[in-house]
């Protein structure tokens, strides 16, 4: 029974989450072998003001894109 644990950046619609969750549960069964039925999947949503690349927070970065 494959875990999948994904984070991403909050802000997407549940259909996007949803949508992912299928697509990760897909791949899992197609690459692995596994019954659909025994993936897991857990989408974790981070605020962008606690997602930080280079030291800036991507709330930083969607401000001031430069």
């Amino acid at each position: 029974m494959p875990l999948i644990r994904v984070t991403v950046l909050e802000g997407r619609s549940p259909q996007e989450v949803a949508a992912l969750a299928e697509a990760l549960t897909a791949a899992a069964h197609e690459t692995l072998g596994t019954p659909a039925e025994a993936v897991r999947v857990i989408v974790e949503e981070t605020p962008p003001d606690h997602w930080f690349v280079g030291g800036r927070s991507m709330a930083e970065r969607r401000a001031s894109p430069s």
